[in-house]
């Protein structure tokens, strides 16, 4: 963000927006939320403002802003499982087709994740190797479940097929 005086200070809208960008990148489970984007948004533009009256520059207000926008957002689940699906099963799914399958896996990995502490610097602790083995082993699970049910229906309809 680049403002050179207050004439063009930031409104809530510039912060809702940004931060709906980011959710849809690395957070779409939140997208919908629009209270909670909201009261991000609005505690961003009161951070900005309040960072200006106290006589921040407009890059450092920003920069106070934007701390508070995102706050308890660097952590991603969504991310977490994309880059699982690309580093761990790039051979059975398609990098352009993960991060729409990493959507359909989160309520699949809620009980994984909510064994850990996360938060924003999570990533660079050592119990994320252990969260990373763990969704390894349900998405693999998962995905042979997912299997499991193709196969069975596709036996199902050959049976019913046979049987005309």
């Amino acid at each position: 963000m680049n403002f050179k005086n207050k004439d063009h200070a930031p409104d809530i809208s510039y912060f809702r927006l940004s931060l709906m960008e980011f959710l849809k990148e690395s957070h779409p489970e939140r997208l919908k939320d629009k209270r909670f984007i909201m009261s991000c948004a609005d505690a961003a533009t009161e951070a900005y403002e309040r960072s200006i009256r106290n006589g921040d520059t407009p890059t450092e207000a920003a920069d106070r802003a934007n701390a508070v926008l995102f706050k308890d957002l660097h952590f991603s689940k969504h991310d977490t499982i994309v880059n699982i699906l690309w580093n761990e099963f790039s051979d059975d799914v398609p990098e352009e087709t993960a991060i729409d399958f990493a959507i359909e896996l989160l309520p699949q990995c809620e009980h994984v994740f909510a064994q850990y502490p996360l938060s924003d610097g999570f990533a660079y602790e050592p119990e994320y190797d252990l969260l990373y083995t763990e969704l390894t082993g349900t998405i693999a699970l998962y995905r042979y479940f997912l299997i499991y049910l193709i196969f069975n229906l596709i036996c199902h309809q050959c049976v019913a097929v046979s049987d005309v």
